[in-house]
Order: C-alpha cells, then structure tokens, then sequence
C-alpha cells in the first residue's frame, strides 16, 4: 500500500514491536505515507489503550520516527479514538495531530470484537445488533470529531451478519459520513480475522463509491510483521469499484494522490 494510515505500538497494551520496526517494515514494502494510530486513551476499557500519562512518550515516539525515516518515508501521527457515548474526552480530541480515526468497537458497553466476549452473540437478533451499531457510526460522522472511519463493518469480525441487505442497513450511516467530508479506510485487518475479508465489504465499497466518499487504506497491524500484507488484494479491491485515489492527512487537512 502507498498509503497505510492504521497501525499501533506497544502503549495499547495488545500489541508487540517498536515504532522504529513497524517504520523500517513499511520502508521495507515500499510504503510512502505511513501513519501510526494508536488506541486513544478513554476512562472506559483501559487494558487495550494507552493511558492519558502516555500521550507524550506516544507522540516523541512518532515524532522522533518522522525524523529519523524522514529520507525514505513520510510518518504520519494519528489517533484511533473509539466512539462510545459518554466516555470521549477532550484531552484526545483536541490533540494536535496529522489526523483522527473514529472507530466502533463496543455497543452499550459490550466489546463486540473481543472474543473474549463472543458468546454476546447467542440468541441476539443480528439485524437489530446491526442498525445499533450503525447508529453508532452516523453518531460519530455526525460529531465532527474524526477524519477517518476506521473498519466500517467490524461488526460481521466473527462472520455474524443480519439477515436485511447491510448496504440498507448501513445507509443513514454512509449519508452521515458524506456530509461530513470523511474518508472511509480500507482495513486488510479482517483478512486475517475468522471473516476472512477486508473491512469494508465489495458491496459496501460499492455503495461508499456510489456516494464519492473518499478512500485510505490500513493494515491495523499489532506487530511488524503485519505491515503491508494484503496491500495487493487491498488496492486491486478498492480499483475494482472504480477508486485511482486516496486520502492522507497533514494536520487534519487532506489531500488525494494516485496509488
């Protein structure tokens, strides 16, 4: 990928490898814009996200990496920011940085994405665990807060899916989403999940196409040696719907180059 915008350090605590490996790694697949977005600091679910004490060390870490790789790569300093109402935090939302991902993974609480967790699943109604979910995502368009969507149908991870058409299910959400001037990532992280496929969907990417909203793309790799898989299968998915272009962010601001 010539863009890859999702990635996290050793401060989420679920994760292995220094920032430096993960830069050398992207250098290494021929990477050109490689962004680190690490788990955001929230009071809720703590064990899976750096702490607010953190933000400084997280952020010299990317910094130094920017000026040490600066000759072979541009690094970029980004946050994933999970969207769980009643929990967002200034402290992380108004933090300088080249760009924000908002993210869903909890509805209510429930941590939809852990296994941990996976027997939630038994006797739930997927359609109504659906529309939540993307309720969740217009809210989160809607708040302004965030520059990327990150892994639009994280939902379906353990190959769970609604019995309604998801692209009916998720459309408020996509309209949400283009109002709101974000671009939507391309996540290879669900091809190495039990859903076997990127995040979003073809028929999804399809709809997202339709509506002219913008693409990026993310390995979300937790250790070194996940930089850059499925980069073809990546790009060949996001060239099928008609996309020659993507997104990346310098302080918020975004610009669009070919891959």
């Amino acid at each position: 990928m010539k863009v890859d915008l999702h990635n996290h350090t050793v401060l989420c605590n679920h994760a292995t490898g220094s920032v430096n490996e993960y830069v050398e790694a992207a250098i290494a697949c021929g990477t050109e814009y490689f962004g680190i977005s690490d788990h955001a600091p929230m009071d809720y679910d703590p064990q899976y996200r750096m702490s607010f004490g953190q933000m400084d060390l997280y952020e010299q870490w990317v910094n130094e990496a920017k000026e040490r790789y600066g000759d072979n790569i541009t690094v970029l300093l980004g946050y994933e920011v999970d969207y769980l109402p009643g929990h967002m935090d200034e402290r992380v939302l108004k933090r300088p940085c080249d760009y924000t991902i908002g993210s869903v993974h909890f509805i209510d609480e429930w941590g939809f994405d852990n296994p941990e967790f996976i027997g939630r699943y038994d006797g739930v109604d997927m359609d109504e665990i659906y529309t939540r979910y993307f309720a969740l995502i217009e809210e989160m368009a809607q708040s302004g807060h965030f520059n990327i969507v990150g892994h639009l149908d994280l939902l379906k991870v353990f190959n769970f899916f609604p019995k309604t058409d998801i692209r009916m299910l998720a459309r408020n959400a996509l309209r949400a989403i283009k109002k709101a001037d974000m671009a939507i990532e391309i996540n290879v992280s669900g091809w190495r999940k039990p859903v076997r496929e990127a995040y979003p969907s073809l028929g999804l990417l399809e709809e997202i196409a339709a509506l002219d909203i913008p693409i990026t793309f993310g390995s979300d790799a937790h250790r070194s040696d996940q930089i850059g898989m499925f980069s073809d299968e990546a790009e060949a998915l996001a060239r099928r719907v008609g996309y020659t272009q993507c997104a990346l962010y310098r302080n918020k601001e975004r610009t669009m180059i070919k891959f």
